[in-house]
């Protein structure tokens, strides 16, 4: 006789979470953020409404949720240390720039912005899970370009980190122009240059 057994909770509440975040990420990318509704991401998904509130407090949270793992950002991210430091940032940031200017992915990138903008839950999960583990990684492979005398020994780390990032997503946000490989490039280039040791930025003058 087959030996029945009882249905196992763990595995089928990750199969409804797997269908809960594809139905959210296939929605916004279909109609918009603005469109988007609990019960639609339920009727997607096969599940109930109070399933999606039971595991997340507001539409933002799942629609982050779910851009996390469509993308697998979450567990991931990395700096590369080869040594050139030039090269290491502008390999990160060409990368960013890549994504920005995805048009299949610029409409949930603008509509998640918003959410955690005006939604203190999703700010703190973004900062946990997204923002936070890239500025620490980014801190210490300057920290380490620091120590190796590749940057001044006074830079500030966190002021760097904005350096390097705030003007690539202050033009994606305005529009203000293409987000390509040479635009990020000279972005890393202008930013270590105003890092560098003051005797390397006073050499040329030196041995005029």
């Amino acid at each position: 006789m087959a030996r029945i057994t009882a249905p196992d909770p763990a595995r089928r509440n990750e199969r409804s979470r797997s269908a809960i975040l594809a139905a959210a990420y296939g929605l916004v990318s279909e109609i918009g953020f603005g469109k988007v509704t609990i019960e639609a991401i339920a009727a997607r998904a096969g599940v109930g409404k109070q399933t999606i509130y039971r595991w997340w407090p507001s539409k933002g949270a799942v629609v982050f949720d779910a851009f996390l793992a469509a993308n697998e950002h979450e567990g991931r991210i990395a700096l590369p240390d080869t040594g050139d430091l030039a090269a290491d940032l502008k390999t990160v940031l060409r990368l960013s720039s890549d994504e920005l200017a995805d048009p299949a992915l610029d409409r949930t990138y603008r509509a998640l912005s918003a959410e955690i903008l005006n939604d203190p839950a999703v700010q703190a999960e973004y900062r946990t899970r997204l923002l936070g583990p890239l500025l620490e990684v980014t801190r210490d492979r300057l920290r380490s370009a620091r120590e190796a005398g590749a940057l001044a020994p006074d830079t500030d780390l966190d002021f760097a980190v904005e350096l390097l990032y705030g003007p690539l997503y202050y033009r994606w946000m305005h529009g203000l122009g293409p987000l390509d490989h040479d635009h990020a490039d000279r972005l890393v280039d202008a930013a270590l240059r105003a890092l560098e040791p003051a005797a390397r930025q006073t050499a040329p003058a030196d041995r005029i």
